[in-house]
């Protein structure tokens, strides 16, 4: 519920501070769930508040007085910055979006928003990656996880592995069914990430078979082995999701940070050009590779294969993980 039970105060009902509102009603919006959703549209709020707060900006702290002009001198304003090389097209793009997600948690309907923030940005973000992917280098790898277990980041580096050797997205590393993976990968040659999928990508009607090679192994074996008694993952009986993301995840960042990875889609991007390479013969094409010039049929089937085992539905989504067609 609103704070003060009614739309019609400060920030519609939701405190004295625009950049305390806008969580609390998005946290309403959500019931409470989807913590990092919620995390990743307050985040982006505060920039928009701060940008508010500015000399650039409309100097107002209440909701009620953001109407369709101070969201268009937003744009306006994260245009120039991506013009200046500054912010990237996409983080423009997901800025705008959360704005206009916050303030229909606010409001209560959807008046005030950009209908399209590409359009109000008068950019289009590419989806083709730009930079060869860190985390390729496997030597890296493991100096990362030792780094981790020298500080006791067991189930940190556990996380760091299982998303080099199978691509897994954060929450799958984390959710993922551990016994039930080492049973399919010694059993069948091969293992079926299920836990933690996104967009309900789960089940029989969404199977995700990945083969099986010595590093999966032993990314299964080590996760198991410091999974926390009495749990099949790596979340502990006692702790929730969220509390292994405050107390596990955001100091892990900060030492993928120190060690030059940016975050765990470099790791799927590295493990996607590692199997774009096995496929092939050729290396991807972020990497140099031309197998797109010599064989565009086995090029597009490496792209259906990879973007089957990263859980996308598109083939075109594998080209930011690889690069695109050259």
């Amino acid at each position: 519920m609103a704070l003060l039970g009614r739309r019609d105060g400060r920030n519609f009902g939701y405190g004295r501070q625009l950049s305390y509102a806008g969580p609390q009603a998005l946290k309403d919006m959500f019931g409470g769930g989807h913590y990092g959703t919620v995390k990743a549209h307050s985040d982006r709020w505060q920039a928009f508040v701060k940008w508010c707060r500015s000399e650039q900006g409309p100097g107002i702290n209440d909701a009620r007085q953001i109407d369709r002009k101070v969201l268009a001198d937003y744009a306006a304003y994260l245009r120039d910055v991506v013009g200046r090389g500054d912010l990237a097209v996409s983080t423009a793009q997901n800025r705008l979006s959360s704005v206009n997600r916050t303030m229909a948690a606010l409001r209560g309907d959807q008046y005030v928003r950009l209908p399209s923030p590409s359009k109000a940005l008068g950019m289009q973000r590419t989806g083709v990656r730009q930079s060869v992917p860190q985390g390729q280098d496997r030597e890296q790898i493991e100096q990362i996880v030792d780094v981790l277990c020298s500080r006791g980041q067991r189930r940190g580096a556990a996380i760091v592995l299982l998303a080099r050797a199978t691509g897994m997205r954060l929450r799958e590393g984390i959710l993922a069914d551990l016994p039930r993976l080492r049973r399919e990968a010694k059993d069948l040659g091969r293992i079926n990430i299920q836990d933690g999928t996104k967009g309900g990508r789960a089940g029989a009607s969404a199977p995700r078979w990945l083969v099986v090679d010595e590093h999966v192994r032993d990314a299964l074996g080590f996760a198991w082995k410091v999974s926390p008694a009495g749990s099949r993952n790596l979340i502990g009986p006692s702790e929730s999701y969220r509390s292994v993301l405050q107390e596990i995840v955001r100091p892990l960042r900060e030492i993928l940070h120190a060690h030059n990875l940016k975050g765990f889609h470099e790791l799927r991007a590295a493990y996607a050009c590692e199997r774009y390479e096995k496929i092939t013969k050729h290396h991807a094409p972020i990497n140099g590779g031309k197998c797109c010039q010599v064989d565009r049929c086995l090029d597009r089937e490496a792209r259906r294969q990879i973007s089957y085992e990263l859980g996308h539905g598109r083939i075109d989504v594998v080209a930011a993980y690889i690069g695109g067609r050259r």
